[in-house]
């Protein structure tokens, strides 16, 4: 897929909303930021559909993967927007990096842990801001910023060593 993506994920109490713009777009926070529930979020959507009460805005079909059959999942799925919560120890395996080079889809990774085998951008890290209080009766609405900010990567950077690889070395 290719091109930029507006996702809102909603119920009568929450609400994400986030822009994607690569393959591998990473969503990081603090333990009660609201991580795991924008997960669960969608699970409800899709396992209740209309009958959830949550409402996903995106012109492309956004679902969770996870579990122990993801790599027989995985294949079939086309065109769409992934969700993968950290609890699904497979994201940091050399497997699914392989996968989600041959994959057309998008990814939206969940975690707190860095993913050294998945070639993702800084400039596709966000953290989740939320406004309200978390178990208060009042709509929450959570918005995700940039971790790395633009600004902080523009800067002039004079390194004192360049290590390259060899082109003939292994």
């Amino acid at each position: 897929m290719k091109g930029k993506y507006h996702i809102v994920i909603q119920n009568n109490k929450l609400r994400y909303e986030l822009d994607i713009r690569r393959n591998i777009t990473i969503i990081r926070g603090d333990s009660a930021t609201g991580k795991t529930k924008l997960i669960q979020l969608l699970e409800q959507a899709a396992a209740l559909g209309e009958s959830s009460g949550v409402d996903v805005f995106c012109e492309r079909p956004c679902r969770t993967l996870g579990g122990k059959d993801w790599n027989l999942v995985l294949p079939n799925i086309h065109g769409q927007i992934l969700f993968l919560d950290e609890e699904n120890r497979f994201v940091k395996s050399q497997e699914f990096a392989a996968a989600v080079k041959g994959s057309d889809n998008y990814f939206v990774i969940v975690t707190r842990e860095n993913l050294p085998n998945l070639p993702y951008s800084v400039e596709e890290i966000y953290g989740i801001h939320a406004s309200g209080r978390y178990h208060d009766l009042k709509r929450t609405y959570n918005e995700l910023y940039h971790i790395y900010s633009p600004e902080a990567l523009s800067g002039k950077v004079e390194p004192e060593v360049v290590v390259v690889e060899d082109s003939n070395a292994g």
